[in-house]
């Protein structure tokens, strides 16, 4: 049972807040170390655990990056060299375009 549920308004609409009571020692002492090393809230460490736990992990709505992967990619050296060789045309002003 929660015994106290709060509910705050967000940017993007409305967010709950529950207090979690009788969390163990150890249990404790795992999420501090996570949010530690992870460079974390506590709040944030265990908003992220809740949701791996759900199969909710993998909709991050701030990894949104993801969804495009296979349309963008990235470059190598040779790539970059590529492109660099093969647009740099676009750097020269032709005077005559001007006239």
């Amino acid at each position: 049972m929660v015994q106290n549920e709060y509910i705050m308004v967000h940017k993007g609409g409305f967010m709950k807040s529950i207090t979690i009571h009788n969390i163990d020692n150890t249990t404790d002492i795992l999420i501090r170390e996570k949010a530690k090393k992870e460079g974390k809230s506590l709040n944030k460490t265990i908003q992220s655990l809740l949701k791996k736990s759900l199969g909710l992990d993998a909709l991050n709505e701030n990894d949104r990056k993801k969804n495009f992967l296979d349309l963008f990619g990235s470059w190598n050296k040779n790539d970059e060299k590529e492109f660099i060789n093969n647009t740099k045309t676009f750097n020269k002003i032709d005077a005559e375009d001007w006239e």
